[in-house]
């Protein structure tokens, strides 16, 4: 039986928030949106820390990579703001793109940074010089989303024209075409275990894809509208969706059956906007949207 109680709610946005990423150091949250700057937050007091630093245009993607002191923020403008934890300050930022940027990875064992934009191509950084390295074009139209496998052997690319591509991340070749979606995909996630794929579209489906033959293991409908985000649970067979329907729900990541369902209809103070992005913090779940609001959850199962 899993139950959800409501924690806590992070309140000061002004505008829709699209971003939402732990930080390297414990118990911070980074949130970025359609206002003017990307926020702190800490988790231990559940509480604003302060505005890390103004933005020009909307933060769609930040990622914090592991043993770099940088936080990387993607833009609607097509340009990443790096900003350095050591000397607290922005460094020159990664300008390529000329169209929004909606997503951010690393590659560890690589050292290389990857940034999905709406032009169709991923740009490939070294994080050592943050220079760039190659572009990869990966589709005609938007690439949403980027997930890396657990043994960082390959990347799914979710994209707007409603196939997943994927590649090695040895010598970023094209190994498989996932079709079988029909809008956009928004969301890529691959299991802890790597052996399977999971992705979340416009067309409220969440499918689940074999990586080895990537062929198709089942397709759950798992929304009323758009799937956001999807996030698997750091240490418990379970992985999270959130849905443009303004609802959260709980998965099993080993039989793919619904277990929870985080809505207003169930009786949670939850979102009364689409739910945009997820993160698992210890045994609790963080959830943001369009209503500006984080809302913090502790989930026991």
């Amino acid at each position: 039986m899993i139950t959800v109680q409501k924690a806590a709610e992070l309140t000061g946005h002004s505008n829709p928030i699209f971003a939402l990423t732990l930080s390297q150091k414990p118990d911070i949250l980074f949130t970025g949106g359609n206002d003017k700057g990307v926020v702190e937050w800490s988790l231990k007091t559940n509480s604003f820390i302060k505005v890390m630093f103004p933005v020009i245009s909307s933060v769609y993607a930040i990622h914090c990579p592991e043993d770099y002191p940088f936080m990387f923020t993607g833009l609607r403008n097509g340009e990443v703001l790096i900003f350095d934890f050591i000397k607290q300050q922005l460094l020159p930022g990664l300008r390529h793109h000329r169209k929004p940027v909606f997503d951010i990875k690393s590659v560890n064992s690589k050292k290389e940074l990857l940034v999905a934009s709406e032009d169709g191509s991923v740009s490939i950084w070294n994080m050592d010089t943050l220079q760039l390295v190659h572009t990869i074009k990966i589709s005609a139209d938007t690439v949403r989303a980027i997930s890396i496998s657990p043994n960082e052997k390959q990347v799914a690319f979710g994209c707007r024209d409603s196939n997943i591509q994927v590649y090695d991340l040895e010598d970023y070749t094209h190994i498989g075409t996932l079709s079988g979606h029909s809008m956009a995909v928004f969301s890529t996630q691959y299991s802890p275990d790597g052996s399977y794929l999971v992705t979340g579209s416009r067309d409220a489906q969440v499918k689940i894809w074999d990586t080895t033959t990537f062929e198709l293991i089942t397709n759950i409908p798992a929304h009323l509208f758009a799937v956001n985000h999807i996030s698997f649970h750091p240490d418990r067979p379970y992985f999270a969706t959130a849905s443009m329907d303004k609802t959260i729900k709980l998965w099993g990541a080993d039989d793919f059956k619904l277990y929870k369902v985080i809505s207003r209809e169930k009786g949670y103070e939850t979102h009364f906007l689409s739910v945009n992005k997820l993160t698992w913090h210890n045994s609790q779940l963080l959830s943001t949207g369009d209503d500006k609001r984080v809302i913090i959850w502790d989930i026991a199962f």
